[in-house]
């Protein structure tokens, strides 16, 4: 019996603490303190692939939502892409990449999540920049592009 109390204790206490934790899209502010500038130890700068000049947009069908950062060139390989269409047509259309990269999300570790996104694959394209497919459930590849990345002096390989 009290082994049953415990267990079920345990149970509450888990489910109202992931149910009280806060989600923020925003970042703090940049005047507010951290325990880490209160401590003293240094800041981590963001990394430099971090880009701002993104454009919300949505698949023809409205079922995808992605981002498009950069204007691909009028006659580029990227210019003939659209959000929401999948690996296979992505790669008939202009060619397998020159490099690519496969990562989970921190999706992943959610606890009863079943939905897509928890897995991202990214494919990187010489002079044309870099491709973002993300999965629509748990158990499937990452075959739905989701973000567009153009950059015109790409390496054509992850950094």
């Amino acid at each position: 019996m009290p082994n049953k109390l415990l267990v079920s204790a345990a149970c509450l206490v888990f489910l109202f603490g992931c149910a009280s934790r806060q989600k923020t899209d925003a970042p703090p502010p940049a005047g507010s303190s951290s325990p880490q500038a209160a401590s003293g130890s240094k800041t981590v700068p963001a990394p430099a692939t971090a880009r701002t000049d993104g454009r919300k947009v949505k698949s023809k069908d409205g079922r995808v939502d992605g981002e498009i950062f950069g204007t691909p060139a009028a006659k580029s390989k990227f210019a003939r892409l659209e959000i929401g269409m999948s690996r296979t047509v992505v790669e008939k259309l202009i060619g397998v990449p020159d490099d690519s990269d496969t990562h989970i999300t921190g999706r992943q570790f959610t606890p009863f999540y079943f939905g897509g996104d928890t897995q991202r694959y990214e494919a990187f394209y010489k002079n044309e920049g870099q491709l973002t497919y993300s999965n629509g459930s748990r158990y499937s590849a990452p075959d739905t592009l989701i973000i567009i990345s153009v950059d015109r002096k790409a390496a054509g390989v992850k950094r």
